[in-house]
Parts: structure tokens; sequence; C-alpha cells
């Protein structure tokens, strides 16, 4: 038996209304995404429901606050402790902030695994990147570096300071930048993943830097909003949008011409993945340690790092060429 649960508020996980219907022998899943109404974890429940048709008898919970905190997530996973899940699978707000409730989660016999935004290796037993996090650095400074040929100004619009995975990805975009030579980052600024604000933060950064060249926003609701923000100042021709997005959502600003490029990995596969990795976990028939290979369904193993980390594939670049054959499927 498949179900997919999506929980709007954790009032909804503590009258237990996903309960309702569900076997009792269902292994629960919850897939703790870091806010809801974000088009990039809608598609990951996707997947999961995805993995959990495969597999049967597994319930997913999709559930996750209401804006990008840390507190937020941590009041949802006292929540599903409380209804005693079988596995939780967390993108984190904050690496550090969760450790202490999902340490509480593990000691309850509760698998936890963290995917796409990791937390801190004691929170977990594993943490599954969507993709090699040196890989997506390059890949971001390169899309836009490609059309610098001369070289300029680019500025980097992420999503909150704490996000794990944005930090790490400009990390590893730093490191590779004398590889672009002329390429210069001016600039980083934080929409904390809000539409609105980063629509301002976008705003402000071509305000401040009249000669900038290119934005770069590696969270897909920072690049939609920078990409709008372009085409409102007019700009579209002169600031290059790029990042990490959507199809879905990025087909009008590849039409525009506010962006050239940008790349992603297919989040359906990515909540798939994290669902089979949980699933497999909470059954027994595999361990998170260095060097174990987790299978993760049609998408092949994961292989774990010394940290416990693996990653799932490669990003994939989309540009005029592509972008009609996926912007109806995520």
């Amino acid at each position: 038996m498949k179900k997919l649960t999506k929980l709007l508020t954790t009032a909804a996980i503590a009258t237990g209304l996903f309960a309702g219907g569900a076997s009792a022998e269902d292994m629960r899943i919850a897939l703790v995404v870091k806010a809801l109404g974000i088009g990039f974890f809608e598609a990951a429940a996707k997947g999961a429901e995805e993995a959990a048709s495969e597999l049967g008898d597994v319930e997913i919970i999709y559930t996750g606050p209401t804006d990008t905190t840390a507190e937020g997530q941590i009041e949802v996973i006292n929540s599903l402790i409380a209804q005693n899940v079988d596995a939780i699978a967390v993108s984190a707000n904050d690496t550090d902030a969760l450790v202490p409730t999902l340490k509480k989660a593990m000691q309850r016999g509760i698998t936890v695994i963290s995917w796409d935004s990791g937390v801190a290796e004691e929170g977990r037993q594993m943490h599954l990147n969507p993709s090699s996090n040196p890989l997506i650095g390059n890949m971001i400074i390169k899309l836009a570096a490609d059309e610098l040929p001369d070289g300029g100004e680019v500025a980097v619009l992420s999503a909150t300071t704490t996000s794990t995975n944005q930090n790490i990805w400009i990390d590893e975009m730093n490191k590779v930048m004398g590889d672009y030579p002329g390429v210069e980052v001016v600039a980083t600024v934080y929409g904390d993943d809000l539409a609105d604000k980063s629509y301002r933060e976008a705003t402000g950064l071509m305000q401040s830097y009249p000669d900038l060249d290119a934005i770069i926003a590696p969270t897909s609701v920072g690049i939609v909003a920078a990409a709008q923000a372009v085409v409102d100042a007019g700009k579209v021709g002169e600031v290059n949008v790029t990042g990490l997005g959507l199809p879905s959502e990025m087909a009008g600003a590849i039409e525009s011409g506010a962006s050239k490029s940008f790349a992603i990995w297919n989040p359906i596969d990515l909540g798939y993945s994290a669902a089979m990795i949980a699933y497999h976990l909470s059954k027994g028939d595999a361990v998170a340690e260095p060097g174990a290979s987790i299978p993760m369904g049609r998408m092949g193993e994961v292989t774990l790092d010394e940290t416990n980390s693996g990653a799932m594939a490669d990003p994939f670049v989309y540009d005029e060429s592509n972008i009609l054959d996926f912007k109806d499927i995520f």
C-alpha cells in the first residue's frame, strides 16, 4: 500500500491526520523539506511517492514548516518523533541547529538521513548530496563565465546564511575562480528562499553595481526572482541570470533572454532516492558506514565517503535547445 500524505502544519501531525487509512504494517517515511510551497520540494515529493509505489506498504509523509527556519523544522521533527515514524529524511535549514532533535529521533530507533541540504554528521546516519559539491560549485560559475569571454562582474544571490548546501557550493565556486580569469564576484546577498526578498536583493544588486554582468542564484527560488527583476529593470541582454533552477519555472526566463542557461539535477529523482535510502536503512538491509553502497532503486547505488555522504548524479544544463523538452516534467 502506497500513501502520500501532505501535512501543511505541525498541528496536522499532532492530531494524527496522516494516520487515516494507513495499514499498521506500513513503513512511515517522513520527507521533511525546508518549507512548503516550493516547487523543487513539491517535485521531490512526487519522486518519494514513486518510490513508495515501487516498494509497497510504505507511507510517505510530506511535511515542513511554512518558512525556511530551523525552529520551524524542529517543531515538525518533534511532532514526527511523537508519532514514532520509522524514518525521517530532512533537507535542513541549518547544519547544526537540528542535531539535538534528530539525535533524539535516532535514540528512539528512528532512521534519520539528510538530503539536498545536510546536517552535521552526529545528527544523521548519512547524507545524500544531489550531485558532487565540487562539480556544482564549478558549474554555477562556469555558466556565468561562458557568457563572459572577456570577463566581467558577477554577484551571488543565495538562500539563507545558514543553508548548508548553498554555502558549500559557493565555497567550491570560490576555489575555482582562478580558472575564470577576468570574472570577479563583487557581492553575495541572501534572499532567504523568499520570492519577494530575493527579488528585492536582485534589484539592489543591479542598482549597487551598474556594470553587473551576471547574477548567480544557487537556489530555485532566487533564480526565478532574479530573472524577473532583470526583466522589470529592462536589463535583459545586460545581466544574465544563471545558477540552479527548475525547467518548469525557468522556461519563461530562457524565452525572454533573462537567462541564457541554468542547471539542476532532477528533484523527482532526488526525492525518489532519499525515500529508497531511508527505506533500506530502516529495514536493516543496508548500513550507513564509510565505503558502503546503498540501493537507490532505478537510480542505482550511492557510495558513502568518510563522512557518510554520497552523491546522486551530475548536474544537467538547460538552455533554449532543450528547455521545452523538460518544462512540463518538473
